[in-house]
């Protein structure tokens, strides 16, 4: 009888976070891995190299964080910002999971920056990457150039041979056609499909306006997440999938930002402190609701709502020194009617936001590191904390677009991070990162999570590779470290 020949032993299709852990715990297990990145190597990683940051459970201080931020007080965090859209058990696996990793993640590499503190509030719930995300997908490429791993740049995939729900081979694009690698497992972690402009428009249609929404995003990220692997699973090969395609991880940023790659540096992160008023000056949401690391991912849906799809933050000069400083200055006015025309706004409806918020604000104890008692009354919408008047010049205005990071559609997995077809799981196809997060974050964000997901179920969809190829089956569950 013929032994099939494969080309290798584990096939990782992606080049970011959760495509990395995977190749790393397969390599480790003892097989041959090759990893296909579609991006140049210039620019391979994906979103991970946009990254800052490890959201973490922990029950007492540990290494780089402080305090405790135990499994209940995270999977609240969560549970609030997906508004119950999760899936309970996978959520707290990889909240778990978020405790262990770290050492792990040092043997290979990536270093951690002793805590943070101040404006951004997370010193206690996040660790750090040294050098940020780049440094991080930096160290994970030596790690696994080092380890013996094969990586190949400029090789995006675009269709996928299965049958009966088994991984036989993958076709990638190059610059003479395509070429078909076989493999004995299979591990898809090629992202989203946020850079693809003409699906983000088919999600998101045209509004009562006569708008198109999705031609006023701009992707904070690769250009590469095109979701041609996630459309084939879905739509040709028929896998189980879950989401809401125009639910994502959509942040307020400014609106001068490049189209792509712009970054955490195009964030906008003054919102909580002044007021957010929308192309006809007015305002329309809470902007107090809760601290910015938790709640700054629902602003970037919130001016895609907005006519014209922009916003615009309002301060004052008190704010000044109590948040991250964008990349670029803000408008600068010495008085808010000033202000209003700069930023191409009638005046007139401007003062009178402005005038019937700062009239509303009942000043107690101002502490933006706490859900303070400054708040306003007879104001709707209401700001619930941080609400001082804005009347101390300059007053700077940033104009806010919607800033698309990482889209939610995906596909359907259990504990083994399996790739699901009619409700059975794949005995040798798996999937991690962006492409699966949506088990996970059904709406919402909260800083730090992408990075958990993507870190337990890459790792864990490397594991399951690993024992696939040997002929073995899947272990349910988290990779177990030792702390």
């Amino acid at each position: 009888m013929k032994t099939e020949a494969f080309d290798t032993d584990v096939l990782v299709i992606g080049g970011g976070n959760a495509a990395l852990c995977a190749a790393l715990m397969a390599r480790e297990a003892g097989s041959r891995v090759l990893l296909l990145e579609s991006a140049p190597r210039a620019w391979r990683g994906g979103n991970s190299g946009h990254t800052r940051n490890l959201r973490c459970m922990h029950d007492a201080p540990q290494d780089v964080l402080v305090e405790a931020y135990p499994e209940e007080e995270y999977w609240q965090d969560l549970l609030k910002v997906t508004g119950g859209i999760t899936n309970e058990h996978l959520a707290r696996m990889v909240i778990r999971a978020s405790s262990t990793c770290r050492n792990w993640m040092r043997r290979h590499g990536v270093h951690f920056q002793p805590p943070l503190s101040g404006a951004l509030h997370v010193a206690r719930t996040n660790a750090f990457f040294m050098g940020g995300g780049k440094a991080l997908v930096n160290a994970y490429f030596r790690s696994a150039e080092k380890l013996g791993v094969e990586i190949r740049y400029e090789s995006p995939v675009d269709k996928l041979e299965i049958e009966n729900g088994r991984f036989h081979a993958a076709w990638v694009k190059t610059k003479d056609g395509s070429q078909r690698i076989t493999a004995k497992s299979c591990v898809l972690a090629a992202g989203g499909f946020e850079s693809n402009r003409e699906w983000l428009r088919e999600a998101w249609g045209q509004n009562e306006r006569g708008e198109w929404p999705a031609d006023n995003f701009i992707i904070r990220g690769t250009a590469f997440n095109q979701g041609v692997l996630l459309k084939h699973m879905l739509e040709e090969q028929q896998a189980d999938g879950l989401g809401d395609p125009t639910q994502a991880h959509m942040v307020a940023i400014d609106a001068r930002a490049p189209l792509y790659d712009g970054g955490i540096c195009t964030r906008i992160d003054c919102v909580s402190l002044g007021v957010v008023v929308n192309r006809d000056a007015q305002r329309f949401y809470d902007e107090g609701e809760d601290f910015w690391p938790k709640r700054y991912a629902i602003w970037g849906r919130l001016v895609a709502q907005q006519p014209g799809q922009i916003a615009y933050s309002i301060i004052d000069s008190k704010a000044i020194g109590r948040f991250m400083p964008p990349v670029f200055p803000g408008v600068k006015a010495d008085s808010l009617p000033e202000l209003a025309q700069k930023l191409g706004l009638d005046v007139d409806t401007f003062m009178a936001t402005l005038d019937a918020y700062n009239s509303s604000c009942k000043v107690g104890h101002f502490d933006h590191t706490a859900l303070d008692d400054c708040h306003t009354e007879g104001l709707a919408p209401a700001k619930t904390h941080w609400a001082r008047p804005l009347d101390t010049g300059p007053y700077y205005g940033y104009a806010l677009r919607p800033g698309v990071t990482f889209t939610y559609l995906g596909l359907k997995v259990d504990d083994t991070s399996a790739v699901r077809f009619k409700d059975q799981p794949s005995q040798n196809l798996f999937v991690a990162g962006e492409m699966m997060a949506g088990n996970v974050l059904g709406k919402g964000y909260t800083a730090g999570v992408g990075m958990s997901i993507g870190t337990a179920f890459g790792r864990i969809a490397g594991r399951n590779a690993a024992l696939a190829a040997a002929g073995k089956s899947a272990i349910h569950g988290a990779v177990k470290d030792e702390v």
